[in-house]
């Protein structure tokens, strides 16, 4: 099995770890944290998203390969601010991706939300 590393363009990383990696046409997203975005759970997903974006297209994707996403929220009662963010970044979707939400305390950083996704590359 030949697995390449997709890299973070110079984005902060908060451990010993790969930002993606593509294996067998499938594609693993590190979960994405913004704490530098500021304390607004709002500016934290947006900034989360524009991580991904920039991992998609380092990896030659668009955000029609992902199929599903896992976000974790510091704060559950955060749900509908983080909601409207990513319900604006999805929108263009054709099909949109499965997606878990929950709560998960201690998130690294103190990040408000941790954004990890999986996606699919057709080209592999």
């Amino acid at each position: 099995m030949e697995k390449r590393s997709i890299d973070n363009l110079g984005a902060k990383t908060y451990g010993p770890y790969s930002a993606g990696i593509i294996a067998n046409g499938v594609v693993w997203l590190s979960g994405q944290i913004a704490p530098e975005a500021g304390d607004d759970i709002q500016a934290q997903t947006a900034a989360s998203l524009a991580k991904i974006d920039s991992l998609l297209t380092t990896a030659n994707l668009t955000r029609d390969a992902v199929c599903f996403a896992q976000i974790l929220l510091a704060d559950i009662d955060d749900f509908a601010a983080m909601n409207e963010v990513y319900g604006a970044w999805v929108d263009a979707i054709e099909v949109k991706p499965a997606r878990a939400a929950f709560a998960a305390a201690g998130l690294p950083a103190n990040a408000r939300i941790e954004i990890v996704i999986q996606a699919i590359d057709n080209n592999s």
